[in-house]
């Protein structure tokens, strides 16, 4: 791994470039736990710039933001059809948390230089 850094220690640019976008897709996303449509531009984004990571220390970020959207988006359709019997509410809420746990979890190993696992 030592040749994605130069002699100084820093990230080349592709990583710096990987780094940025997946900065953006958590941003994109962070921001659509609120509002819903942000959420998925920044899935969207991640899975257009994930090959441009390939090698670089943050592929597993742009994964973990592909796995949630897809997670999310199951769990809340499971939620909303389940919710007539009042379970459903439970399940969005747990997935509303665990969509916000791994985005702090990414933003934070991210900010640190760090892959997400």
């Amino acid at each position: 791994m030592s040749d994605l850094f130069n002699q100084y220690g820093e990230l080349s640019q592709r990583e710096t470039q990987a780094k940025t976008h997946a900065l953006i897709s958590y941003g994109l996303m962070a921001i659509g736990v609120f509002t819903g449509i942000f959420w998925l531009v920044g899935a969207i984004w991640a899975m257009v710039k994930k090959s441009d990571a390939v090698g670089t220390r943050y592929e597993d970020h742009y994964e973990n933001m592909t796995k949630t959207f897809w997670g999310v988006l199951i769990f809340s359709i499971i939620g909303f059809l389940t919710s007539l019997i009042f379970i459903g509410y439970f399940i969005l809420f747990a997935t509303w948390i665990w969509s916000i746990y791994r985005l702090v979890k990414g933003i934070a190993r991210i900010l640190s230089d760090q892959p997400y696992n």
